[in-house]
């Protein structure tokens, strides 16, 4: 994740950093914008159209769809985001579970326990993390034997509650204080299916791809209407046209499986990093 001062106004304007998409979309504008001025040349310096074609006409089907596509671009950014900052949430959510489980431990279980839960606690995140990503990372420890072909967070989650009972069962933790952490032991595989419900679940096929295909289709057609003004101008708006539309498109992408490696993805590794130090502090 980019981290940055929303109140540096100049700075956001006159630089370009990963982030952007410029970049990416880069080749995509020289292309359009070649595009157009190979149909305003044709229009204009080879055939010769009359400022009254009804080439004009079209104009009028942009005007009308223009306000509809820039609601359905609205609302897709505005999906996408709803999905980021839910995936936000369900990380904090997983910050303070962990933070509670230690404290309510550090209280509850005696101090030879706490290397187990110290280790145990943090780990789960950091395998939730990799899940999320499709990657596995091996760790030497001593404690819970991983099984990379399973799922790897339930393993993890099961070899903490197994030895939540086991102090159960002799004694050092009695039903009532069992039932205090009970909340936090089940939220961890909460937050693990929430995670995945995101992860897993994109917008629906035909919408995302009636949107690409919108896009294609309106900026395509816009150096027809735009030629017999502007000229050869139309090459440096069409370009920023698609720049800005189809920009919006791929942040949407982007933001809505908000646990991978890209620039505006969630800080993940901060915040495993954050749990693996607050527990530590906690238990030592």
């Amino acid at each position: 994740m980019v981290y940055y001062n929303p109140k540096e106004w100049f700075s956001f304007i006159f630089k370009i950093n990963k982030a952007d998409t410029l970049w990416e979309l880069f080749p995509l504008i020289l292309s359009v914008g070649a595009y157009a001025g190979a149909v305003t040349y044709l229009l204009i310096d080879f055939w010769h159209l009359p400022d009254t074609s009804l080439l004009r006409k079209v104009s009028f089907i942009h005007q009308t769809i223009g306000f509809v596509f820039s609601l359905l671009l609205a609302f897709r950014i505005n999906s996408a985001y709803d999905r980021w900052w839910e995936g936000r949430k369900i990380w904090g959510s997983m910050v303070n579970n962990s933070r509670n489980l230690a404290l309510k431990l550090k209280h509850l279980v005696d101090p030879t326990e706490y290397s187990f839960f110290s280790y145990a606690i943090p780990m789960y995140s950091r395998v939730l993390r990799d899940h999320l990503r499709d990657v596995y990372v091996h760790e030497e420890q001593d404690f819970i034997a991983i099984d990379r072909k399973k799922h790897v967070p339930n393993q993890v989650a099961s070899a903490i509650i197994e030895n939540i009972y086991r102090l159960n069962k002799e004694g050092k933790i009695n039903p009532e204080q069992l039932f205090s952490i009970t909340a936090e032991m089940g939220s961890f595989t909460d937050n693990c299916g929430a995670c995945e419900r995101i992860r897993k679940t994109p917008i629906p096929y035909s919408y995302n791809v009636f949107i690409k295909k919108f896009i294609f289709t309106y900026i395509m057609t816009l150096p027809f209407t735009w030629a017999f003004d502007m000229k050869y101008f139309t090459i440096p708006i069409i370009g920023f046209v698609l720049f800005v539309f189809a920009s919006i498109e791929i942040l949407a992408e982007e933001i809505e499986d908000p646990f991978g490696f890209d620039p505006n993805d969630l800080p993940l590794d901060n915040i495993c990093e954050n749990i693996q130090k607050h527990v530590g502090e906690i238990l030592g």
